[in-house]
């Protein structure tokens, strides 16, 4: 009898240091003070552009200065894909989403999806069609088309002959941006031609140099962003062209090409900053605290001096 309760009062230490153990885990898990870290989920339309290179580095700056925890999906410029990361994102319950969609239309279902969940959502660069969005951080994306026509007027007079490669249908930066663009231009220019090129390099080569081939008296091209204006480039020089060539967003390529001389000009928004006037907003709803609907991110136009 007595070993078997010798053997029991061991039992019963061994369990206890075990419960004590695990009690001192959880402990470590968690925050000095006890409070929750927050998250943010951030669904960017792709990496593989260097503006959206910069606005995700704008973010990690700023979540890391704020002591908060960012997850960052690459959606591939692929709806789809955009909205299983989205997906992922809401079922690991971060705090609040800030999202830069690929399309504008396809992305309403998942902030729907956010909006049941009772997440927050911010839109970045790019707006949502439909579903609540708490504040849209962008440049002013109809005002920049407005002054890259204005600039091809000043530069080169009235009624010349040019073309528009375009973003990506659906995307709210690429009805704005063409937007601003045929307000001065349909007016003051002659458009000859316009297309698609996805806001890619590769395509707005490939559009650009079918579009010179269809109209050889084209003037001036208007890229509604700097790596397809980086395609005109070569689409020119691959035609013994010299095209008066504008483009929008201000990355470090498209600078360079200012000041080689090869592009006339940019309509430079501020990818870093707006990724962490993006980011701080998302903190701020998280804390509970208001912000704008519409964050406005200023833009300036960039030529060889």
């Amino acid at each position: 009898m007595k070993k078997i309760w010798t053997l029991l009062v061991a039992a019963i230490t061994v369990l206890a240091v075990l419960t004590s153990g695990c009690g001192s885990s959880d402990k470590a898990a968690k925050p000095a003070d006890g409070k929750k870290t927050t998250t943010i989920g951030f669904s960017i339309s792709t990496l593989n552009n260097p503006f959206f290179v910069s606005v995700r580095k704008g973010v990690e700056e700023e979540a890391k200065k704020l002591g908060v925890n960012v997850k960052i999906v690459d959606a591939q410029n692929d709806p789809a894909k955009q909205a299983n990361d989205i997906s992922d994102l809401i079922q690991q319950k971060v705090d609040v989403l800030l999202i830069n969609p690929v399309d504008s239309a396809a992305i309403s279902t998942s902030v729907a999806a956010a909006n049941k969940a009772s997440i927050p959502v911010l839109a970045l660069d790019r707006s949502a069609d439909k579903g609540t969005v708490a504040s849209f951080i962008a440049s002013d994306n109809v005002k920049g088309g407005e002054m890259a026509a204005e600039y091809i007027i000043q530069k080169l007079g009235e009624k010349v002959k040019v073309a528009e490669l375009e973003g990506i249908p659906g995307a709210s930066a690429t009805r704005e941006r063409g937007e601003g663009f045929h307000k001065v231009a349909d007016q003051k220019l002659t458009v000859v031609a316009k297309q698609s090129a996805d806001f890619d390099r590769s395509k707005g080569l490939t559009v650009a140099e079918n579009m010179l081939q269809a109209n050889s008296d084209i003037q001036a091209i208007f890229a509604q962003n700097d790596e397809m204006a980086l395609g005109a480039i070569e689409a020119a020089k691959s035609a013994n062209k010299k095209i008066f060539i504008v483009g929008f967003d201000g990355t470090q390529d498209g600078l360079k090409a200012v000041e080689a001389g090869t592009m006339a000009a940019t309509i430079a928004q501020q990818p870093e900053l707006m990724g962490q006037q993006g980011l701080e907003a998302a903190v701020k709803i998280a804390k509970g605290e208001k912000v704008e609907a519409k964050i406005g991110v200023p833009l300036k136009l960039v030529d060889k001096k």
